[in-house]
């Protein structure tokens, strides 16, 4: 699937998203043109989603990351929609996992403190259609934050 080069491109593009395509060429010992049409393939293959921009959200005030496990009322036949539609409209949700299993859902909350969680909680996060339960695990330290792939 993947050859040296595409290997080589996409570790140089993990190391720095911000390289134009003649610096990545360089670095992966291939000519701007090649690497460019190489990223363009790897984009229509799949395999390359994107750029997107990492965000410090404690650096814009967001002291407080909450991860909540939760588990839906499975008789309701859209639970899975209906909770999940319902969700993306709270802004302090940064992401949603769903899985197989006794926890259906993990939803990442940030807020700017304690207070802010607790608003965000009892307002918006227990309206949310279909809870059966709930836990709340509230991020102490993050000690391993790397997404790139060992290519």
């Amino acid at each position: 699937m993947l050859d040296d080069i595409d290997r080589r491109l996409l570790r140089q593009l993990q190391a720095d998203p911000t390289m134009t395509a003649a610096d990545l060429g360089l670095r992966a010992g291939v000519s701007a043109l090649k690497a460019t049409r190489r990223l363009g393939r790897l984009q229509e293959q799949g395999i390359l989603k994107g750029q997107h921009a990492l965000i410090n959200w404690a650096a814009l005030g967001y002291a407080v990351g909450v991860s909540l496990r939760i588990t839906l009322d499975k008789t309701q036949a859209r639970a899975f929609d209906n909770f999940i539609e319902a969700a993306r409209d709270i802004p302090e949700v940064t992401e949603i996992q769903t899985f197989l299993g006794r926890v259906d859902v993990r939803l990442s909350v940030i807020a700017r403190d304690m207070p802010h969680y607790q608003t965000i909680y009892r307002n918006r996060i227990m309206g949310l259609p279909h809870i059966a339960d709930i836990e709340a695990l509230m991020t102490v330290a993050t000690l391993h934050d790397d997404e790139s792939l060992p290519l």
